[in-house]
């Protein structure tokens, strides 16, 4: 299924026309979690124009991020919104080639639809409009602020020839990579238990396990390890850490699945004292454990920890350390593989596998479950 995003974008003059300037921002249309911001002056405008700009570099920002999702624009100006729509002619000049421009730039998206909200309601876009207005008042660049990192300038406003349809982007060819690193041994692990999200420490032989990926991965170039907020993980990223120099950022979005009811059994138990629900569990990833959490409900946030660790770091090496259950994710949805892939991929402690991705579209899995390093 495809990813569902969500553009929302402004634009404003002061003077109409005047100083003018845009700002857009990307969210997970189902967590609503903000993925990408952009903004710009774009010096003396009108607020028609600015909108647009607005529009178009929404709408490449959310390319960036998944060129085949499915794209819910939301913008509190009616008429950009209905003559996108194909319900208002488009009459004046100057909006007939920005029109043309955002209607190639979401082409390739698996579907596109716009949607006029209150102005009231695109509040973030307008301050982001605003910023960068306020900005080039004081001679400056308008910069991201807070936890959402800078687009590439490719995602910036288009110039006067990308909005002829003139401009060529040549196609990715530095990847950002990510090393995916399964935490190390733990007291459940070695039992093969259900371990979720309760904050299980690494067994003495699992610090051995980190040490020695540690030692494997000091001469990756890893720029930063993201990791998961439990125990286990931190753990393991700290040994990496000590070892790269490397900066540890946590992500609650690559933490392991909630296993409910069935956190700290073994498979046996868990089938012993829910049948039906484990059976169903197998067969459906939106089926949930007792109390749980579905696999398919940990892919949605995995994948926007995915997408917020592209846009942050992009074309960087970063390793995740992160569970079973995530890893798996990120592989099969590099992939493209259907869900009950995850029910035949294993991966064992402090296990490596590589994936890279490129900023126009495909993953590409380069090593599975590594273990050659371990003692």
């Amino acid at each position: 299924m495809s990813r569902r995003l969500a553009v929302e974008a402004d634009g404003g003059s002061r003077g109409n026309p005047g100083p003018a300037g845009y700002g857009a921002l990307v969210r997970d249309a189902l967590t609503g979690e903000v993925l990408a911001e952009v903004a710009e002056a774009i010096g003396r405008a009108t607020n028609n124009v600015a909108e647009y700009r607005g529009l178009i570099a929404g709408l490449r920002a959310a390319r960036e991020l998944d060129p085949s999702a499915r794209v819910e624009v939301r913008m509190d100006s009616k008429l950009v919104v209905e003559q996108m729509s194909g319900r208002w002619q488009i009459k004046h000049p100057d909006m007939k080639p920005l029109a043309l421009e955002a209607r190639r730039t979401a082409e390739g998206f698996a579907s596109v639809a716009y949607k006029w909200i209150p102005r009231a309601s695109n509040s973030h876009a307008d301050r982001l409009a605003n910023e960068a207005m306020d900005a080039a008042a004081r001679g400056e660049e308008w910069a991201p602020s807070g936890d959402v990192a800078e687009l590439s300038p490719k995602t910036q406003a288009a110039s006067p020839e990308a909005a002829q349809g003139k401009a060529w982007v040549p196609p990715s060819t530095v990847p950002t990579r990510t090393l995916l690193l399964r935490h190390g041994q733990t007291p459940l692990s070695v039992e093969k238990r259900f371990a979720g999200v309760g904050d299980t420490p690494l067994t003495e032989h699992g610090h051995l396990q980190a040490a020695a990926a540690a030692k494997a991965l000091a001469d990756r170039g890893i720029d930063v390890i993201v990791s998961s907020p439990l125990r286990r993980a931190q753990d393991t990223a700290r040994a990496v850490a000590d070892v790269t120099g490397a900066e540890i950022r946590v992500e609650e979005g690559f933490r392991e699945a909630d296993f409910g009811a069935w956190e700290g059994l073994s498979f046996a138990e868990a089938k012993a004292g829910w049948p039906d629900e484990l059976s169903a569990w197998l067969a459906d990833s939106s089926c949930a454990p007792p109390g749980g959490e579905s696999f398919a409900s940990v892919a949605r946030r995995v994948a926007t920890a995915r997408d917020k660790l592209l846009v942050r770091h992009r074309e960087k090496t970063v390793l995740v350390v992160s569970h079973v259950t995530p890893i798996k994710i990120m592989v099969q949805q590099a992939l493209e593989a259907p869900t009950s892939a995850l029910y035949r991929l294993h991966l064992d402690t402090a296990s490596l596998s590589t994936v890279d991705w490129y900023a126009d579209g495909p993953g590409v899995v380069r090593s599975f479950n590594e273990t050659h390093y371990l003692p």
